[in-house]
């Protein structure tokens, strides 16, 4: 069953001879708990397509269907609720609050949202980033991996149909990228979450389920990955 529809979609930047095409009719769907990664060259696309299906950006034409829900006939207060209930995103530089600790961090999502935290989910979360004895300590308390382990904590504590990652690794050194890249494999097995990873790691791409190829705006390559 998908749980993500891409169709068509195409953004457009720019006016004239500044007009610059990032995306140019892409489409592809995405299944339930499926670990999709998403690889190409600098400026291919992929980014603006990650932006595109978190609901961060809007299309020039085409659309993106998250669980039957056509995110772009929403206005901007209902797509800002339904990417903290249905989306997780995390970000290369982690997007921290530095005033906040790393556990109200992770909460935030819930606290903008006005609901009452999960305070079950949130511990086993912290157990499972290994950040239970943390919790307390600022962002700048924490080395740059443990800063992003809060990161996908925030993006896993309202269990969104779909998280996705833009090069999650590229700001860290090889253990912490292991780390993390385990810890998103642990998300998508443990807590059946759908994932997507923009990355330009050709070993984090070997271990997704499918791997898309983005060059010059357009999916050049949708392969399943042989293990």
């Amino acid at each position: 069953m998908s749980i993500l529809k891409v169709r068509n979609l195409t953004r457009i930047y720019g006016k004239g001879n500044t007009t610059v095409t990032a995306l140019d009719g892409v489409s592809f769907s995405v299944d339930r708990g499926e670990f999709i990664a998403i690889i190409g060259a600098s400026g291919s696309g992929k980014s603006t397509l990650m932006h595109l299906m978190g609901g961060v950006d809007r299309p020039t034409s085409g659309g993106v269907e998250i669980e039957g829900n056509e995110i772009f006939k929403l206005n901007e207060s209902e797509l800002a609720v339904f990417r903290r209930r249905h989306i997780g995103i995390v970000y290369q530089f982690y997007n921290l609050i530095p005033t906040l600790t790393a556990e109200e961090n992770i909460l935030l999502p819930c606290l903008l949202d006005n609901r009452k935290p999960d305070i079950k989910r949130l511990k086993i979360i912290l157990e499972t980033i290994g950040l239970t004895d943390r919790a307390n300590h600022l962002p700048n308390e924490l080395s740059g991996g443990q800063q992003q382990r809060v990161a996908l904590g925030r993006a896993l504590i309202n269990n969104p149909a779909l998280i996705l990652a833009d090069e999650p690794t590229g700001n860290l050194d090889s253990k912490a990228s292991r780390e993390i890249i385990n810890l998103l494999k642990l998300s998508n097995k443990a807590f059946k979450q759908t994932l997507i990873v923009i990355t330009h790691d050709e070993n984090i791409a070997k271990q997704a389920d499918r791997v898309i190829t983005i060059s010059d705006g357009r999916i050049a390559r949708d392969e399943v990955v042989l293990k």
